[in-house]
């Protein structure tokens, strides 16, 4: 080939390939694409809470399928498929927020899931409102994540309030000479958050809090706490944390000898790890709980009722589901209802439409107030008794009365 024609065929080639670019940014999405909706999901699959995430991701995947073999979730005169993408964090919060960043710009998503924990969730539901993209928290409940202004994050756990003053009325009651205890938390947004809560809660209700600390994150000995408080003799012992942080200190106040009336331990008896991980060290703690598989709601969704939810994830794991699981099985009905009434994907209509969200689920009642969060209901106080989880409270789903802490 002469020069000439080399150069001619180059120039064409290159006009071809400009051209190409022009139509692919301008040629609507892949037929797939189009017709799939897609919900990221940045989870801790690995790393300090692997058992949260894990627990995130068996209900997520169970909601797309049971939408998919549906045929979709209904938008407009259409149904659409769900896509679920998922990358592990690594349990590391800056991780999570990279990876929401990702989920957005590579991956195209249309929704977030956000991830376990308070401290995770902020960050993630910042990435999302930069984006303008709804994100749907299900393990987040402190106050201090839903006042950042943040229009697109809503969140199916109800605020941390509607746990602490409950449980003070009911204890007051139940064990009326009760005068002071003594509060441990994990110096984490969460945890930090229920510690200050029952304090508050406390001294409002008369108690005195003799003792009332935090602990770092990673704390591998919680003896000189323990010892600190068993100096006070209080007549109610409550500690915050994750369930490591949680078996760990149940096991240290044993060693040594430190011991009220009533212990409480938030969110520990609320899994299955914690009793699974102390066996009779956990009988007589305390807890409250969002959600519990006792409870018969009815309404919308791929499971009608909360024995329909109960029994499919029975059937899938066979074990029993506990709020993370239930609140984060709600989170995909959100998703759900939205695009249902809007009738398109458009981001400001959803977001809109979640925000006006009030439904019925097996979950119970959600209905966001102007923060995002849904609103206070009767959260359920929960014991464990003979390694069993019983619910002591509210009185329409009450299985066993309130039993002093065996010493």
């Amino acid at each position: 080939m002469s020069k000439q024609g080399f150069l001619r065929s180059a120039q064409l080639a290159l006009m071809a390939s400009s051209l190409a670019t022009g139509l692919l940014a301008t040629v609507p999405a892949r037929a797939q694409d189009a017709e799939t909706i897609k919900i990221g999901a940045p989870l801790a699959l690995t790393g300090g809470l692997a058992d949260e995430g894990k627990k995130q991701d068996i209900v997520w995947k169970m909601w797309v399928e049971k939408v998919n073999d549906a045929g979709g979730l209904q938008v407009g005169d259409k149904k659409m498929k769900v896509e679920l993408i998922e990358y592990d964090y690594q349990s590391e919060g800056q991780r999570a927020g990279q990876l929401a960043e990702k989920l957005i710009n590579d991956d195209k998503v249309q929704f977030l899931f956000a991830p376990f924990g308070s401290g995770h969730t902020k960050i993630v539901a910042g990435v999302g409102e930069r984006y303008q993209i709804p994100t749907i928290a299900c393990v987040a409940s402190s106050e201090s994540v839903f006042d950042q202004s943040f229009k697109h994050l809503f969140g199916t756990l109800s605020p941390n309030g509607g746990m602490t003053t409950a449980m003070v009325k009911f204890f007051k009651e139940k064990f009326p000479e009760t005068k002071t205890m003594a509060v441990l938390g994990r110096d984490d947004v969460f945890p930090k958050s229920m510690a200050e809560g029952i304090a508050k809660a406390a001294e409002a209700e008369g108690l005195t809090v003799a003792y009332k600390e935090l602990y770092p994150v990673g704390t591998m000995d919680h003896a000189a706490a323990l010892s600190s408080i068993k100096a006070t003799n209080p007549d109610w012992i409550y500690v915050t944390g994750y369930t490591q942080d949680l078996i760990l200190a149940r096991k240290q106040m044993q060693d040594l000898g430190v011991t009220a009336p009533i212990v409480t331990m938030v969110t520990g008896p609320s899994y299955k790890e914690f009793t699974e991980g102390l066996g009779k060290l956990a009988d007589g703690v305390t807890s409250s709980s969002w959600w519990h598989h006792a409870t018969s709601y009815e309404g919308q969704g791929v499971w009608p009722t909360t024995a329909a939810f109960y029994e499919a994830f029975k059937a899938k794991t066979g074990g029993d589901p506990d709020y993370v699981h239930g609140s984060c099985a709600a989170a995909g009905e959100v998703i759900a209802d939205a695009v249902k009434r809007t009738g398109s994907l458009d981001k400001a209509k959803v977001r809109d439409a979640i925000a006006a969200t009030d439904i019925q689920t097996f979950y119970g009642p959600i209905k966001f107030g102007p923060n995002g969060m849904n609103l206070v209901r009767e959260l359920p106080i929960i014991q464990v008794q003979d390694e069993d989880i019983k619910v002591l409270a509210p009185a329409n789903i009450k299985n066993a009365d309130m039993i002093a802490m065996p010493k």
